[in-house]
């Protein structure tokens, strides 16, 4: 830590001295050479994604000061490649297109290639689709050379919705070639989201694997976390458990507690009882011997997930056990809805509806056919079957000898079953 730390001020120098022009001029002009600065950049950017944080101001004032010394050097220097290159990925890094658009107005010798140019001004104006084929190309003809991974992951964000197997295979060259940076990092959680999307699962677990394994501390393992939970969940009859719990065993508990709710929550949201019970027990193992904040909730979830179950009578308990106070609004929506359909399922059937409508045959007396013909009701009489309708849609009125207790309960259960589709639609908008 000490270490980084005094990289930090050296960085930190590094950039006062180049927004003093007098300091500039004492130094050794190689040491402020573009290629030299964008290494400190790739310092700081690859330290954020592997945890430290605090380097995200870092960052900023790096970008800041390549930006001023790109517009401020004497344009020979790009003579050498190292500092053509330093430009192109400075602008790949996420620094300023318009100092690209500056040194290629002022390339009067013909530095910078201008195919790559080209494929990266579309590209930062959102027109990259009008050059895929080309950066595609351009990507793969660069793979040795040092911006060949950043070509290689800007064309995998191009083709991902067009060509998503053509953009798997440039986010591995891109993260093969740059193990262990910001460059592998977004390649393997864009590869996830591909899986995703394409259904792709054995794929998509080994990505999510390396992900864990690489960079659990990123900023964005958030993310990483909502596709990995997507990926399990849809494919709960073909992922093997033990799969999962190898993949986050790499997690500290804490963390693992926290996907295996968000797992939890989602299974039960989508009627997969039996990986939702898998997650409320890894939660449960987990939080072993600690006060496990998160027990009371994956209980919750697993109730949830077991109303359609034979152990009903438990899981109803799991759900209104949990103090709705600690719920979140969409949560608590979930109980009340959850809490309805139990109850609606557990009540006792009202014996004056299981009475037949009619006397029996007591008698137990031949019915002939003009005895049937007889008591058999009419076309438009009351207790009549409806008629046939064209395109052989039955009529939906209620007959009036229909049990009243009867169409309560549906009309009820109807309109719970309505709350719940709402709120997973509205589930699905919001995840």
């Amino acid at each position: 830590m000490a270490r980084r730390q005094h990289r930090y001020v050296g960085f930190v120098a590094l950039g006062l001295a180049m927004l003093s022009p007098a300091a500039a001029n004492a130094q050794d002009p190689d040491d402020l050479a573009p290629y030299k600065m964008l290494r400190s950049l790739q310092f700081v950017q690859d330290s954020v994604v592997t945890g430290d944080h605090s380097a995200g101001e870092m960052q900023r004032f790096m970008l800041g000061t390549i930006d001023t010394r790109l517009r401020t050097v004497e344009p020979s220097i790009f003579e050498d490649d190292r500092n053509v290159d330093a430009a192109l990925i400075y602008t790949m890094s996420g620094g300023n297109p318009q100092t690209l658009e500056y040194l290629i107005a002022h390339d009067v010798n013909g530095y910078f290639d201008n195919r790559v140019t080209d494929v990266l001004r579309k590209y930062l104006s959102g027109k990259g689709l009008l050059v895929a084929k080309t950066l595609e190309e351009t990507a793969r003809e660069y793979r040795d050379k040092k911006i060949g991974p950043y070509l290689a992951l800007i064309g995998g964000n191009v083709l991902i919705a067009t060509k998503p197997t053509d953009a798997l295979d440039l986010y591995d060259q891109a993260r093969l070639a740059a193990p262990g940076t910001i460059v592998e990092e977004a390649a393997l959680r864009r590869s996830v989201a591909i899986c995703v999307d394409k259904g792709m699962l054995d794929r998509g677990m080994a990505y999510s694997q390396r992900y864990v394994r690489r960079f659990l501390h990123s900023p964005y393992a958030s993310q990483f976390a909502d596709l990995f939970v997507t990926l399990v969940v849809g494919h709960d009859h073909d992922v093997k458990p033990q799969d999962v719990i190898d993949i986050l065993s790499f997690m500290d508990a804490p963390r693992q507690r926290e996907v295996y709710l968000r797992i939890a929550r989602a299974a039960a949201i989508s009627g997969k009882p039996e990986l939702a019970r898998m997650a409320v027990g890894r939660v449960q193992s987990l939080g072993g011997g600690t006060d496990n904040a998160f027990g009371p909730l994956a209980d919750f979830y697993g109730g949830m997930a077991g109303l359609p179950t034979e152990d009903i009578d438990q899981a109803a308990k799991n759900v209104s056990g949990i103090d709705g106070n600690a719920l979140s609004r969409r949560d608590q929506a979930l109980q009340e809805a959850a809490r309805s359909v139990a109850e609606q399922i557990l009540r006792a059937p009202d014996p004056a509806s299981l009475t037949q409508a009619s006397n029996p045959n007591t008698d137990h007396q031949e019915i002939t056919s003009e005895k049937a013909a007889a008591i058999a009701p009419q076309p438009g009489a009351p207790g009549a079957l409806p008629e046939p309708v064209p395109g052989g849609v039955a009529s939906t009125g209620q007959s009036q000898d229909t049990d009243p207790s009867f169409n309560a309960f549906v009309t009820t259960n109807r309109s719970k079953l309505d709350e719940i589709d709402g709120l997973l639609a509205q589930e699905g908008n919001e995840q």
